[in-house]
């Protein structure tokens, strides 16, 4: 697909090539699936111990319906711009460049990761299943991902520069006024002092979290009779995606608040909405999940902190880990093992603990409680603790769902909206390493001309261009799925998984794009890349994403 430049000449049947090449692609997907269904099934149903032992083909299958469904959402994005008549020539590009490059990594192999690939034949797929890929249309977009038109891209970008987003979003006019107001919130209040808060491991400071309560940041998907504002997943996205470009903490605040809201809402009782959720909308109740345990990781059904019933309250008795904003929050949802003689999942329930806030010197101040900070990379705005219960008391009342033995069913009732969310975070963390290096390599003069002149350092601002909005496109789907009650556990954890790996390439070739300065501590973009790393291990590290997407798919 050579590009003159032109914009009449460059989207003249390119949505109608997406649509046309759909059809193979899902075929091919289609057959790598039941081939790899025959492979890991023992009897007519999919075994465990052969899951494992076919575990990269498996991940693969995880990824390629992740490329799949990328392709399906972009060309239903280039649509719906289409119709309102907003497919301009930034967009068009973004589309022929995504889709040859998606294509072409399908056919010969799709990173799972820097150093891992999984190829057609990692599938079971041959030749002959691939030969749907040379189709006329599948043909003509592989070859769209060319240097002029990634040249032209940077070059349009470089035009536009100051915008939202690069490339329209296909949002409605309600939501980029949503993301207006943040975007401005983020330029003046965050980007300026985040730098600082990482270098000095500070807490981001609590009028910061006054202003995200006041704007309703903690509420948004409550519902307004329990003091939310009741709005959609996909404003909470556009909110978060912002947050996060400016600070992944300040945009992974409002997570502590919809993890826990969730849960209540999912699971709570009446009377545990009405006591919890206005006080979490308004900001005045700050909360932190408390799951992971030192030696269980993503093993949840595992766990070994105890609950034990003593009178008409509970005694929690274990240890905790990766504990993120555990000082300076009010309620922590901890889940704990009630049942005696259990083992696995059924065992365990959920609690809604009060605690006494701490302060950065003593985070634990409540007898029966204990802990300490773990020092990390990145992601320092909240910081990560060690919690350590000791008898410690919560409340008979605050039992979720007043029901034993309902937590883990609880907790995975909140994985949607917590994918999705993080999935809005990669995005902001990636388009602030795009921002920041393309400003870098604008303004960087080597050679006697600005950085952003070499074809590969343009290449990679292209490349990251077209993959955030690739990643954007399958969040705000996952997000519309839930906004109308549709399950989206695939959609969400496809979105993640995506957005992770699209975060942590952006700030790799932004930091690329500084050079050695890119290494030093006083460049941003050095706090970029740290921040960004996270994003492929928590809310389900990579492969544990991979492998429930897998695991959906051949079912």
């Amino acid at each position: 697909m050579p590009h003159d430049g032109q914009a009449s000449t460059l989207l003249t049947g390119l949505t109608g090539l997406v649509t046309e090449a759909l059809p193979p692609v899902e075929a091919l997907l289609a057959t790598a699936t039941e081939r790899l269904r025959g492979m890991v099934s023992v009897n007519g149903k999919v075994s465990a111990k052969a899951l494992e032992a076919e575990q990269r083909a498996v991940h693969g299958l995880a990824w390629l319906a992740t490329y799949v469904e990328s392709l399906r959402q972009m060309g239903a994005w280039a649509g719906r711009l289409t119709e309102a008549g907003a497919f301009g020539e930034m967009e068009g590009l973004i589309l022929q460049i995504g889709a040859a490059e998606y294509l072409c990594q399908i056919a010969g192999g799709i990173p799972m990761n820097q150093g891992e690939f999984v190829r057609p034949a990692d599938l079971g797929l041959t030749a002959a299943d691939l030969a749907g890929l040379a189709s006329p249309a599948v043909t003509a977009l592989m070859a769209g991902n060319t240097v002029a038109a990634r040249g032209r891209l940077v070059a349009l970008m470089r035009e536009n520069h100051g915008r939202a987003t690069f490339g329209a979003t296909g949002l409605d006019e309600e939501l980029e006024m949503i993301r207006d107001q943040f975007r401005r919130y983020a330029d003046d209040k965050i980007a300026p002092r985040a730098h600082e808060w990482h270098l000095k491991d500070e807490l981001i400071p609590m009028e910061v979290i006054d202003e995200l309560a006041e704007m309703g940041v903690f509420g948004l998907t409550i519902p307004e009779n329990l003091g939310g504002l009741g709005m959609s997943k996909a404003s909470m996205v556009v909110v978060t995606e912002e947050l996060s470009r400016g600070y992944i903490g300040v945009g992974s605040l409002g997570t502590r608040s919809e993890i826990a809201a969730e849960l209540i809402l999912c699971g709570g009782t009446d009377e545990q909405k009405t006591k919890w959720l206005p006080g979490l909308a308004s900001g005045q109740i700050l909360s932190t999940a408390v799951f992971t345990e030192p030696n269980t990781g993503s093993d949840l059904g595992s766990l070994r902190t105890r609950a034990k019933k003593v009178g008409d309250d509970w005694e929690i008795t274990g240890n905790k880990t990766w504990i993120t904003h555990a000082a300076r929050t009010h309620v922590m949802t901890v889940l704990a093992r009630s049942i005696p003689d259990t083992n696995d999942y059924r065992g365990l329930s959920m609690f809604l603990a009060e605690k006494t806030p701490g302060t950065d010197e003593t985070p634990f101040v409540d007898p029966g409680l204990s802990g300490g900070e773990i020092e990390v990379l990145g992601y320092r705005g909240m910081k990560e603790y060690t919690v350590n219960f000791d008898g410690f008391t919560v409340k008979g009342e605050n039992l979720l769902g007043g029901v034993e033995g309902q937590g883990f069913k609880q907790l995975m009732q909140t994985f949607e909206s917590a994918r999705i969310q993080t999935a809005a975070r990669a995005v902001g963390v990636a388009q602030n390493a795009l921002e920041v290096g393309m400003k870098y390599a604008e303004d960087r003069i080597q050679f006697g001309k600005s950085l952003i002149n070499f074809p590969r350092v343009a290449d990679k601002l292209a490349m990251m261009a077209v993959e955030i909005m690739i990643a954007r496109q399958l969040t705000y789907f996952s997000a519309w799925q839930k906004d109308h009650d549709k399950r989206c556990d695939l959609e969400a954890g496809m979105a993640k998984l995506l957005g992770a790996r699209v975060a942590w390439a952006a700030a790799d070739n932004a930091l690329q794009i500084h050079g050695g300065n890119g290494f030093a501590l006083e460049y941003q973009i050095s706090r970029i890349l740290c921040d960004a790393r996270i994003l492929n291990i928590f809310e389900g590290a990579g492969e544990i994403q991979a492998q429930v997407i897998a695991r959906r798919l051949l079912d």
